[in-house]
């Protein structure tokens, strides 16, 4: 196993304090680390890969820096309290910048909005769209606050472990139209079929499909204009530097290239890891951010199960894959945003190709991240750094990426070469591109997903794997795959979850 901390650990191998093992360091696992070590656990936590932060890991390249997963953060306040609780100030280690506009959404006859959290701005932007839709959009983006006060300041870190749980929200959720879908919602109050698209996209950023995902996640309309839309300069990969420094702080240790093979459980509660080279691991507790389909099926094998068995696990809804490009040009597009979506010629149909029918479609819709408008240093000078992602089949579709993946980043090159990146074949001078494939063998993602489970509400709350486990005492699990879900805000609150059902570390001692 190698280790990621150059210098020794501040804390002598004689620590006795009780030892929390964390598998898998996403943001999740790294954040749940943190506040176990602020409670008092000397923590542990272990990657296979050979660098921390799984989906936000970094890829360099060429001269280039490319955030391979999240790029964006939203709540902020989420990692500043990560920092509080370790006794430091973010703002001392990681410069967020905020966006403006947040993005740039760009349709096929080339029409753009700009989406901000500018009030005013945005009111005029659905104006010049459609006059008549004012007056509704101001209304949904009523109903996407009271959602919000509910399903994330409310009950985004409250633990979800009975029924009796979810009934206690039941009213709530008719009340807010949980029931619907998220388009059906933003189309209760806009006409306008340009707006519909618009205000419905945002379950795509966490893995669902607006015309499946329930309404509760309308709330992220209001969280991004309540706390913004940032950038880490330096790319997401600063924030996971952060937090690994944070842990280091606090006695703990990251290490990388640590593959765990089994949670040892002993007379139902968890005891600690055994590796792939066999070797074992010692905790008091246990906590996975590997992903939930893979913690039950491979972690936990053998282990009876009562609720998470290979056949529920086979028969969930996994979220969509995601085809993403990362390339850099020795010329800057300074027309170009740092966040473009762009909108293919369908929208219902297309997202039918990827979540229900599983097809790869001859179409499809982009996001484009240019994070060097921000930040030049993320490139050469006088280059840009660019990453274009593209939501596809899950695995399920049984697409085969080592015939597809270049014919298909060949399209998406035309595409972009055609409308927003004049002169992109000539200007290409380092390119790489992750697959669903990718996602199962690097993530060890069920079915590839980027996102875990789709987020549909028979998929929420109480429905999803719970943050303790139903079966093994001392273990616990954070990450998409898990309560509340899944994006930046979500996995950063399945560790915030942990703070009102793990012991304090001076009761397990």
């Amino acid at each position: 196993m190698l280790t990621l901390d150059a210098k020794p650990s501040a804390v002598p191998d004689a620590d006795r304090r009780p030892h929390a093992v964390v598998i898998g360091s996403g943001f999740g696992g790294l954040a749940a680390a943190v506040r176990l070590g602020a409670r008092g656990y000397r923590v542990t936590v272990l990657e296979r890969l050979e660098q921390p932060g799984g989906r936000a890991r970094v890829h360099k390249q060429d001269g280039f820096t490319f955030d391979a997963g999240p790029t964006i953060v939203t709540a902020p306040f989420l990692f500043e309290e990560l920092w509080q609780l370790a006794g430091r100030r973010m703002e001392d280690d990681v410069a967020l910048v905020p966006m403006n506009p947040f993005y740039r959404i760009r349709f096929e006859d080339g029409a753009t909005f700009e989406y901000s959290g500018d009030v005013d701005a945005m009111r005029e932007e659905v104006r010049r769209f459609s006059p008549a839709d004012v007056a509704g959009y101001e209304r949904f983006m009523q109903r996407s606050e009271a959602i919000c006060k509910v399903g994330f300041e409310e009950l985004g870190h409250v633990p979800f472990e009975s029924v009796g749980d979810m009934l206690r929200i039941a009213p709530d959720l008719l009340r807010l139209g949980g029931h619907r879908s998220v388009y059906d919602t933003v189309a209760k109050f806009i006409r306008d079929e340009r707006l519909r698209t618009i205000f419905s996209f945002h379950p795509l950023l966490i893995g669902g499909n607006p015309f499946r995902a329930s309404a509760i996640y309308c709330l992220i309309a209001h969280l991004e204009r309540r706390w913004g839309v940032h950038f880490a300069l330096g790319g997401t990969g600063r924030l996971v530097d952060g937090l690994c420094d944070l842990i280091r702080g606090q006695g703990g240790s990251i290490r990388c290239g640590a593959d765990v093979a089994t949670i040892r459980v002993q007379d139902g509660a968890a005891t600690g890891v055994m590796m792939q080279d066999g070797s074992w691991i010692d905790a008091d507790i246990v906590v996975s951010n590997a992903d939930s389909a893979f913690t039950y099926t491979h972690l936990l094998k053998g282990h009876r199960r009562r609720r998470w068995s290979d056949r529920k696990v086979g028969a969930a809804r996994s979220s969509m894959g995601l085809f993403v490009w990362y390339f850099g040009t020795n010329r800057k597009y300074p027309d170009v945003a740092h966040h473009t979506i762009m909108m293919g010629p369908r929208y219902r149909d297309l997202l039918t190709d990827i979540f229900e029918t599983k097809k790869l479609a001859e179409d499809f819709s982009l996001y484009l991240h240019r994070p060097t408008e921000t930040d030049p240093l993320l490139a050469p000078p006088g280059h840009d750094a660019f990453y274009v992602l593209a939501p596809v089949p899950n695995l399920a579709g049984g697409q085969d990426w080592t015939r597809l993946a270049e014919p298909y980043r060949q399209k998406i090159e035309a595409c972009l070469e055609a409308s927003l990146l004049p002169g992109l074949r000539d200007a290409l001078v380092t390119s790489k591109v992750t697959t669903p494939q990718d996602f199962a063998d690097d993530f060890l993602s069920f079915r590839g997903s980027g996102f875990g489970l789709e987020p549909v509400l028979t998929q929420s709350a109480w429905f999803r794997p719970h943050n303790r486990s139903e079966d093994v005492k001392n273990l616990y699990l954070v990450g998409a795959g898990t309560h509340p879900g899944a994006g930046l805000p979500g996995v950063l609150s399945s560790a915030r979850v942990l703070d009102s059902l793990v012991p304090d570390a001076h009761v397990v001692a």
